[in-house]
């Protein structure tokens, strides 16, 4: 068992950055491949970004490529997500969430735990 939360939204102007952090509790962290997905109101939760278990494979969506960057911190048992550029669509619910297996993955399904997410708004 895995316990996440997320900390780091806020409200922000566009351009501006932020940078969230997932911290986990329970079983090992580094055991887990690990990702980012968003939620915005009346969507669904989409794919942002992914990391594998020591942070050697990345994989990101095409809308955040080149502004976000996913990492992780295996003795920190800490994920990070820096966004930059951040645009009005970025605006969300931000969710971490660890799969069982080393590897990484863009589908939802595939994961086994969740953080309650955290909160993104930018403003135009």
């Amino acid at each position: 068992q895995v316990q996440l939360v997320e900390t780091g939204g806020g409200l922000v102007q566009a351009g501006d950055s932020l940078r969230l952090s997932c911290a986990a509790s329970g079983r090992t962290f580094s055991s887990y491949g690990t990702g980012w997905f968003r939620q915005a109101p009346g969507e669904e939760r989409e794919f942002v970004a992914t990391i594998s278990w020591r942070g050697g494979s990345t994989y990101y969506a095409d809308s955040v490529k080149g502004r976000f960057t996913i990492s992780r911190d295996n003795a920190k048992n800490t994920l990070y997500l820096q966004m930059n550029s951040l645009k009005p669509e970025d605006t969300a619910v931000y969710y971490c969430a660890a799969k069982v297996g080393i590897s990484y993955s863009r589908t939802l399904d595939e994961y086994d735990y969740w953080g309650q997410g955290t909160q993104v708004t930018v403003s135009s």
